[in-house]
């Protein structure tokens, strides 16, 4: 049950772009084409995971052991980088017309907020309707690792969804006859905005 409220909440009530408007910036840039947008959000599923998981075995067990939770951002962010440019390499040996197609995008989901923001959120207990009992009986809402790497993976899809459909709306926009004032980004952001509407009407599942 704890998986699919996870689940619902990340995709749909909480969804990243949509309801809490992280990562607006490759979200309107890799838009304008629908595979684009699932080679981007495939590369940001595999880096938010990795990402959550990493950060979260680094919180527990490296920075709040020695007391340096203030080194929890710059530390986040050195581990996003180097797997954002891991996949980086991988993505320009195995399809270079996609590496192409992504351009400085794919380098900068190194500071896309949507991969902090999700890892910082897994290790900072803001999830009340989590609940891990330990064997004393104490009641705990942080996630473990599983639940953890579930949420990411979670959140990736959302964000996934929500960058595929609006591409879907923006490929279909380019053959209606908009007005030349709205054309480009105004109607762009006018849909996302629409978007984000219908996305509110989820937020009673959870």
């Amino acid at each position: 049950m704890v998986y699919f409220l996870i689940l619902i909440s990340a995709v749909f009530v909480n969804n990243v772009v949509l309801a809490q408007f992280l990562g607006i910036c490759p979200f309107l840039g890799v838009s304008k084409r629908v595979s684009t947008a699932v080679g981007m959000s495939a590369a940001v599923m595999f880096v938010m995971a990795l990402a959550t998981l990493v950060t979260y075995l680094l919180q527990q067990y490296v920075l709040v052991p020695l007391h340096i939770e203030f080194m929890q951002t710059i530390s986040f962010i050195l581990v996003i980088a180097a797997l954002v440019q891991m996949v980086e390499i991988v993505i320009k040996k195995i399809s270079p017309p996609l590496y192409q197609a992504l351009g400085i995008f794919l380098p900068l989901i190194t500071t896309n907020c949507v991969v902090l923001g999700v890892a910082i959120q897994v290790v900072s207990n803001e999830f009340g309707f989590v609940n891990n009992v330990d064997a004393l009986g104490n009641v705990s809402h942080m996630m473990n690792l599983g639940q953890s790497v579930v949420f990411a993976v979670c959140s990736a899809l959302g964000y996934g969804i929500a960058l595929i459909l609006f591409s879907g709306m923006r490929e279909q926009l380019e053959m209606n006859n908009v007005p030349k004032s709205f054309q480009g980004v105004p109607i762009a952001l006018i849909t996302a905005g629409i978007m984000a509407m219908a996305f509110m009407g989820f937020s009673g599942l959870v």
